[in-house]
């Protein structure tokens, strides 16, 4: 898999703490391709919101300010204007935003077009919640990770011990569990596989397990290289 062929879209979907975010940067790492992870912008922008004290549901002041507001990326970090605001959205209460916001759909639209416009410029592989079932339906390879919520919680708890000493499994436990429900029970575009997404539970393998079973569809789907 040394070759692009042609352009791509590769989507990969899945809860928080399946693990998509740290695979699709790595398989698009190895395929030497744009990878974009959509959930920063939902970040970026619930963060900006709730700074500006925005009702989520206020449309109409929302949409004027997704007019005005400059999100770039650049080697790999996420600008809103000229911050950056990487290291800030990475905090699982920004999540939380990113999750409440998201249900506005001028919020989504906006999201939408900004990753339509980057996937059309190149090969890419793009996570998110949506991606395979709404954003990019079209993607020549759908992959959805998911794993128990355990499991989930736990790597979570890994990530954030070394920011937060004190925060409590329990507590990302509950995070977890408000966020999938959240996620999966809001009216526009609802976590959920694509119908031809081919899934993989990642609860009992590794990052390099299943980013070999990831480079494996890959390269028998035949989208990549010769």
């Amino acid at each position: 898999m040394t070759q692009e062929a042609k352009k791509i879209k590769i989507a990969i979907d899945g809860p928080a703490g399946s693990g998509k975010s740290t695979i699709a940067e790595k398989l698009a790492n190895i395929l030497k391709i744009n990878y974009l992870n959509s959930g920063a912008l939902y970040r970026i922008i619930g963060y900006y919101l709730n700074e500006q004290k925005v009702d989520p549901q206020d449309s109409k002041n929302i949409e004027n300010i997704l007019e005005k507001l400059n999100i770039e990326i650049k080697n790999n970090h996420y600008f809103l204007g000229e911050k950056d605001v990487t290291t800030i959205i990475k905090d699982s209460k920004i999540g939380d935003l990113a999750s409440l916001y998201s249900r506005n759909n001028i919020i989504r639209e906006k999201v939408n077009e900004i990753i339509k416009k980057i996937a059309e410029k190149g090969s890419i592989v793009v996570d998110g919640r949506d991606i395979g079932t709404v954003v990019l339906p079209e993607s020549d390879l759908k992959i959805y990770l998911t794993a128990s919520i355990e499991e989930r919680a736990k790597r979570r708890w890994g990530e954030e011990k070394g920011k937060k000493p004190n925060i409590s499994f329990t507590e990302i436990l509950e995070e977890i569990k408000n966020r999938d429900y959240n996620d999966s029970n809001r009216s526009i575009a609802p976590l959920k596989p694509a119908r031809d997404a081919i899934i993989i539970d990642t609860t009992n393998l590794s990052i390099e397990e299943v980013l070999q079973k990831v480079l494996k569809i890959v390269e028998e789907s035949g989208i990549y290289g010769d």
